[in-house]
C-alpha cells in the first residue's frame, strides 16, 4: 500500500470502506484461499482466507461484520 498513514488506526469511514472491499474480494476474487503477510515487516500479521472454518473451531465462533 502507497498510504502514508500506516502508524494510525483506521477511521470509522475508512473502516467502513475496508469491510466492503473486504466482502468484495470474498465474493469476487477469493477461489479456495489466500495467504498473506501485512503490517510491519518486523512484526508482521499473517493473514488467512479460506472458505473453510479454522480446522477444530467452530463456524459460529466468527463474527460477521
Amino acid at each position: 500500500m502507497r498510504n502514508e498513514r500506516h502508524g494510525e488506526r483506521l477511521s470509522d469511514e475508512e473502516m467502513e470502506l475496508f469491510l466492503q472491499y473486504l466482502h468484495r474480494f470474498a465474493n469476487h476474487d477469493l477461489d479456495l484461499f489466500a495467504l498473506m503477510e501485512v503490517g510491519d515487516p518486523e512484526h508482521p500479521a499473517y493473514v488467512t482466507f479460506t472458505r473453510d472454518p479454522a480446522a477444530g473451531v467452530d463456524s459460529s465462533a466468527y463474527q460477521r461484520p
